[in-house]
């Protein structure tokens, strides 16, 4: 196992020998870089999206690891807003797309003390663990069996690679001089296509408990093994699962399903043992799950990122509609008898927002709708002016297995652009004018 024990030498691989090109960067990511290091700041892209481009994948994110302050960032960029409590973060926005720059950060020494059972870090990006503790440190089961919360400190970028969750994730790249900066073994994890942690996984995974979930779909989503003590750690720790944060758990679900590769995520959660401590109800598959989970990544295959069309919404109907948790009752689906219609969002221990079940309700509700495809024409061009079509169609497109009937109402959109009226709003009864007050005598 790989502990940081003071100053390391990285391995810095020059340009000429690795295959990362800046063509393949996002160009306002490389803006933020580039701005940082003539301001004489240490400027890296870090995480993920190393790993990705080195893989000749696309990354979803582009983060960048500085040694500037968030304050500091926040003077050079009039776009950036700095965010987070316990941590500050500086995020760049361009348009609708936003660039996370973090200052490095170290590794909180000391034995940790047990914090409150629910984590939500300030950043939950793949590539960055919220918490570490100091690995020279002896810790037991009875003290760590919870999940740990300690303020973050500044750090150098060696301290910043070593508070990572695994080798694969904490590669830099300097903008400076255009080389890969890998201090803990990432490089040669890629090459061997293995998941590794950095340090004691059984401790990793106390500090945070869905570090267990995302090793086993990063392994999954890149067809990479995962390492043997990763998994052996994972058996004994998966119960911890539990105590995390629901809507944490439903992100990584709702990210799963966006990736591509839902049904070998779900698969790998399900033969490890971890699925059966954070919905069970997975488990019980005779088929139809299956199906759904083929069909959204068939849709998300056509696409070069995750598409917006993919809402919360239709993610959580691919999970609850095969597992029967809605019923159709005349094309209006309503909650099955299994679910209190006080508390109608349970799936396993996570709660579904009541907007996305309303939500997904109503798309379902105009499935019926969607093959009327004689009706008038009048008819046609009210219903694409309806909130709820275009995340309709999308459904039908993914689950209705039609597609002349989508192909229809495409090209319907591409003649008639729709200007959608909020669902919510029904006709407006006019307001009584308040009666003014009488003046004092009547007048």
């Amino acid at each position: 196992m790989l502990y940081f024990r003071g100053v390391v030498t990285p391995n810095v691989v020059a340009r000429s020998a690795h295959g990362l090109s800046r063509q393949d960067i996002d160009p306002d990511a490389l803006r933020v870089l580039y701005r940082l290091h003539a301001s004489n700041f240490e400027a890296y892209l870090v995480g993920g999206s190393v790993r990705d481009l080195l893989l000749h994948r696309r990354p979803k994110d582009f983060d960048i690891g500085t040694s500037g302050h968030p304050h500091d960032v926040k003077r050079l960029f009039r776009n950036c807003w700095i965010i987070g409590r316990r941590f500050r973060l500086a995020h760049v926005r361009f348009g609708t797309k936003t660039i996370e720059v973090a200052t490095f950060r170290k590794q909180v020494t000391g034995t940790p003390e047990p914090q409150e059972q629910h984590f939500r870090p300030d950043h939950p990006d793949e590539g960055e663990l919220p918490v570490v503790a100091d690995p020279g440190v002896e810790v037991t089961a009875e003290l760590n069996d919870r999940p740990i919360q300690r303020d973050n400190e500044y750090g150098t970028p060696e301290e910043d690679a070593f508070r990572r969750d695994f080798t694969v994730n904490a590669l830099f790249y300097d903008i400076g001089t255009f080389s890969i900066i890998d201090y803990t073994g990432g490089l040669e994890d890629l090459d061997r296509r293995l998941i590794r942690c950095i340090g004691d996984p059984d401790v990793r995974f106390v500090e945070d408990p869905v570090r267990m979930l995302r090793a086993l779909v990063l392994a999954a989503r890149l067809d990479f093994s995962v390492d043997g003590a990763v998994m052996d750690a994972l058996e004994r720790k998966a119960p911890l699962i539990a105590r995390a944060s629901s809507a944490r758990l439903l992100e990584e679900y709702y990210k799963i399903l966006r990736s591509g590769h839902a049904r070998s995520c779900f698969d790998h959660l399900a033969d490890s043992g971890l699925l059966e401590h954070m919905s069970p109800e997975l488990l019980n598959d005779d088929g139809p799950l299956s199906e759904a989970f083929e069909a959204v990544d068939a849709y998300r295959g056509r696409y070069a990122d995750a598409p917006e069309t993919l809402s919360n919404a239709i993610l959580a109907g691919t999970l609850l509609l095969p597992l029967g948790l809605l019923r159709d009752e005349g094309h209006r689906y309503r909650y099955s008898d299994d679910w209190e219609r006080d508390a109608p969002h349970m799936l396993g221990q996570m709660q579904v927002a009541r907007k996305d079940i309303e939500r997904l309700r109503l798309l379902l509700s105009l499935q019926k709708r969607l093959f009327e495809i004689d009706a008038p024409a009048r008819v046609q061009r009210a219903l694409i002016h309806r909130g709820a079509f275009r995340e309709a169609l999308t459904w039908l497109d993914i689950h209705g297995a039609d597609p002349d009937v989508v192909q229809h109402w495409e090209t319907l959109l591409r003649e008639e652009p729709p200007t959608p009226v909020p669902e919510d709003e029904g006709p407006r009864r006019r307001r009584r004018p308040r009666r003014r007050p009488r003046p004092p005598g009547g007048r």
